[in-house]
């Protein structure tokens, strides 16, 4: 008697106690959809800059790659000037502190800016010195060559000085190697983008190219980036390729795994890169002559890029062609196309 009383206890007990706790909510499936594909029109000279959302299935914003030389990166306390690399633009420091002082780049070593996004190799680096709540500026002149346009017409250079960064503006001098031209600037952080953007062009002027930083994936773009010989010697190239939206997207590489075999719970398992050009160029070979301009671009349907974007959506996503196959720019370079899938 006693132990079935302790059996009606138990088993009441743990009625009582399950009746407590809430039901767990069956979240609903969502539809992966089937696979897409979206073809990117930068054109053969690659003179768009083209902003992609994967989630949309659609072009957010395009720009010409010669829209803006400066750019400064817009977290709160943040004081980064990157160059538009789509230019292969440099800068170098002078060592003088006058623009007066400053008439020609001879002698200089100019530097590129780091095609992965690190914010510490910078070619414009120590304008500014931050010692607690004590701030002052170098006032050192940088030279800037401003690269070359899509047509490869040189786009000049600059002596810059950059004079002060008061309430998240940032202000600055700059004049044509002559002197002539002097213009003072002025970059106010824009926080809903990665930068705010300048452009010596037309006097000087901020502008706005890219999009609000929640609106996109993926960039394409030309960027400069370092190449090795075969006798593993660097040196700067202008490549065409896919940088990573800067604002929490990030990606993995899986070149082993057919692409329709991917899945979400593998994508979970991979190990993800934030670095800006993680997908890059490296999508597609070239053959051919490059040195004579006489090649061939041949993509990798192998490789399979999974996507992880800042909402913690996946994607998984290949390139199939960078030829147009329609239209007046048939068989033309330059128009990459890809498929992609929400996992």
């Amino acid at each position: 008697m006693i132990y079935r009383s302790v059996f009606l206890f138990c088993l009441l007990s743990t009625v009582l106690l399950t009746a407590c706790f809430k039901e767990d909510e069956r979240i609903p499936p969502y539809d992966r959809g089937d696979k897409l594909t979206m073809v990117i029109e930068m054109t053969q000279n690659y003179k768009y800059q083209i902003y992609c959302n994967l989630d949309q299935n659609q072009v957010v914003s395009t720009n010409l790659k010669r829209d803006m030389d400066l750019l400064f990166e817009t977290s709160p306390a943040s004081h980064y000037i990157l160059l538009n690399s789509a230019n292969f633009m440099t800068a170098s420091a002078t060592g003088k502190f006058s623009l007066d002082e400053v008439t020609s780049d001879a002698g200089l070593t100019h530097q590129f800016d780091p095609s992965s996004g690190n914010l510490d190799s910078l070619a414009i680096a120590n304008w500014i010195i931050i010692n607690g709540t004590d701030t002052t500026y170098s006032h050192e002149v940088f030279v800037i060559d401003r690269g070359y346009d899509e047509l490869g017409n040189l786009l000049g250079k600059k002596k810059i000085t950059f004079d002060s960064l008061v309430a998240n503006r940032l202000y600055f001098t700059f004049a044509n190697l002559n002197g002539s031209d002097l213009t003072s600037g002025m970059i106010a952080k824009t926080p809903e983008s990665n930068f705010a953007y300048y452009s010596f062009n037309n006097e000087g002027l901020q502008v706005f190219p890219e999009p609000s930083k929640t609106s996109y994936d993926l960039l394409f773009s030309q960027y400069t980036t370092l190449l090795f010989t075969n006798e593993g010697i660097p040196y700067p190239y202008l490549v065409t390729g896919v940088l990573l939206n800067r604002f929490n997207t990030m990606v993995a590489l899986d070149s082993i795994t057919p692409f329709d075999s991917i899945t979400l719970d593998m994508a979970s398992e991979m190990a993800f890169s934030n670095q800006l050009d993680a997908i890059g160029y490296n999508w597609k070979d070239v053959i051919g002559d490059v040195e004579t301009g006489n090649v061939f671009y041949e993509v990798k349907p192998s490789y399979g890029y999974i996507i992880r974007n800042h909402e913690d959506m996946y994607f998984k996503l290949r390139f199939v062609n960078f030829y147009s196959t329609e239209g007046d720019s048939k068989g033309e370079k330059g128009y990459p196309t890809f498929e992609f899938q929400r996992l």
